[in-house]
């Protein structure tokens, strides 16, 4: 199994999403802060650290948030950048808890991994891990590839999963990366998984974006690869198609932590946020902060810990 198709394209190795997601936080060094390297100790307040795009500086905030108003002290360090940038950051004390995804983190640190199961990438990730790292408890919540299709094509074919897309993907042009003509999870995945065998290939280069589903709309393809948490299927009424036989890897959200910097009430609340976080949740936090609101991050994760009942 590969990175998430859509996100090959626009990034480098281990960031996650597509160039048209990565907007905030760009700054000046963001590992340069108030906190010199090493210098993190116990009763310190953690630092959350977030990559170089929304949903992840969103669920920073989240994270954050719940430490707060758990009077655990707690501040947030956005847009740190990829992968790279912000594992060294937590190895260097600059940030103490990062919120990552469990597919792609598995597969930064272990290049051979092939587990694709959510179950089964968390059994494999923490044994994976340097000595001084550690994960948490994942979410329900995941950002990962998807096959989505508009309200009338799953009425029409009745499709709910991707087996079900698999009867008739003789019928159906799909839109998805080029590099998912020969990907293990693009086309060969969906055929030896699914029997999925589209009427015609038709590569995007958008990473599932507005691009990919025009051409949906339009009807000039009937499914496409975008992202599950992707602000366009809630805006555009999409329907994402089960994947049972794990044909795309699982990407839950979890938090990515400094073993020494957590104590059990931490713990707890950083594991209980991630018990409640869903998918749909981020759907919704996305739209809110990606969409037509352009919503603060911050105000945002404010908002849905107080639906969530975390604060007052």
């Amino acid at each position: 199994m590969m990175k998430p198709l859509a996100r090959t394209v626009a990034l480098a190795a281990g960031t996650l999403l597509a160039l048209s997601l990565a907007a905030c936080g760009a700054g000046n060094d963001p590992l340069n802060n108030d906190r010199p390297s090493g210098s993190s100790t116990p009763g310190a307040a953690l630092v959350i650290g977030s990559a170089n795009f929304p949903e992840s500086e969103t669920l920073a905030e989240v994270y954050a948030g719940a430490l707060n108003a758990a009077g655990i002290p707690a501040s947030t360090k956005p847009g740190i950048g990829s992968r790279e940038v912000y594992v060294r950051a937590l190895q260097d004390r600059s940030i103490d808890v990062v919120p990552d995804y469990s597919g792609n983190l598995l597969r930064y640190v272990d290049k051979n991994a092939t587990a694709a199961s959510a179950d089964d990438v968390m059994k494999a990730l923490p044994g994976k891990l340097p000595d001084e790292l550690t994960v948490l408890e994942a979410a329900q919540a995941e950002d990962k590839d998807s096959i989505v299709v508009t309200e009338a094509t799953a009425a029409k074919f009745g499709l709910k999963t991707l087996a079900d897309l698999g009867k008739v993907c003789d019928q159906i042009a799909l839109g998805m990366p080029p590099e998912a003509k020969e990907r293990p999870q693009g086309l060969p995945g969906l055929k030896a998984n699914y029997g999925c065998e589209p009427k015609e290939f038709v590569p995007f280069s958008d990473g599932g974006g507005p691009v990919t589903v025009r051409a949906l709309l339009d009807d000039r393809i009937q499914a496409a690869d975008v992202f599950s948490t992707s602000p366009l299927i809630l805006q555009n009424k999409l329907v994402s198609l089960a994947d049972p036989l794990n044909n795309f890897a699982a990407q839950q959200v979890v938090p990515l932590a400094l073993k020494d910097r957590l104590d059990a009430k931490s713990t707890e609340v950083l594991n209980k946020v991630s018990r409640v976080l869903t998918t749909a949740d981020l759907l919704k936090l996305n739209e809110e902060v990606s969409g037509d609101r352009k919503v603060n991050p911050r105000d945002a994760a404010a908002a849905w810990l107080k639906d969530k009942g975390f604060t007052g």
